[in-house]
């Protein structure tokens, strides 16, 4: 079990905090509870080899979808938390929301034509980018969401991209694990140091 806390409150100051500690929320509407999680081992997506599928290439290359930053993050945690089990609550939207007037939080959106078809939104501290969740409305729409987030880090000179949980999907982007004490050490080497995400 990964949960290392419960509380009932949740902040903006709170939430800080704990990803600079190693730890995340997520909501438990049911039982009217934020769980805090530190996963051992942690999934991350190391910049420098991430790998982006030939046919995802290919959908990239076709300009199909259209790739922005921080211009629908409201719209972007809507999407991730629909049709879900509700992690994503109100009191989670409204933190996030905070987060992202404050300049921490971002989302990457992936627009066909005018229509939102898919997207991501994570937390940003120093130099490493948290990953929260994504979404697709769209076929490939959330793994583009995900390529271009790595393609921008990397070009900002970000050094760590944390994904949580690694799954056959992330997998294929080159997401790996790493032990609690590694994780520990690339956060601290991270946030050691500044970068900007827009």
């Amino acid at each position: 079990m990964d949960i290392v806390g419960v509380t009932r409150e949740i902040t903006a100051d709170l939430v800080e905090r704990a990803y600079r500690n190693g730890v995340f929320p997520m909501a438990a509407p049911e039982h009217g509870v934020i769980t805090w999680h530190r996963p051992d081992p942690r999934a991350v997506i190391p910049l420098d080899a991430f790998h982006v599928p030939r046919r995802l290439a290919r959908t990239m290359r076709s300009r199909r979808f259209t790739v922005t930053l921080d211009r629908a993050f409201g719209a972007v945690m809507r999407g991730c938390a629909k049709g879900r089990p509700v992690w994503i609550s109100e009191d989670l939207h409204r933190v996030y929301g905070e987060l992202h007037s404050q300049g921490k939080a971002h989302s990457v959106e992936v627009w066909s034509g005018a229509e939102l078809v898919g997207g991501l939104y994570g937390l940003h501290l120093g130099a490493a980018f948290f990953a929260e969740s994504k979404f697709h409305r769209a076929r490939d729409a959330s793994k583009v969401a995900l390529a271009s987030l790595a393609t921008h880090l990397r070009e900002r000179g970000f050094a760590l991209l944390e994904v949580q949980y690694l799954t056959e999907h992330l997998a294929q982007f080159g997401a790996v694990t790493v032990s609690d004490r590694e994780y520990v050490r690339q956060l601290a080497t991270a946030l050691a140091v500044a970068r900007q995400f827009v």
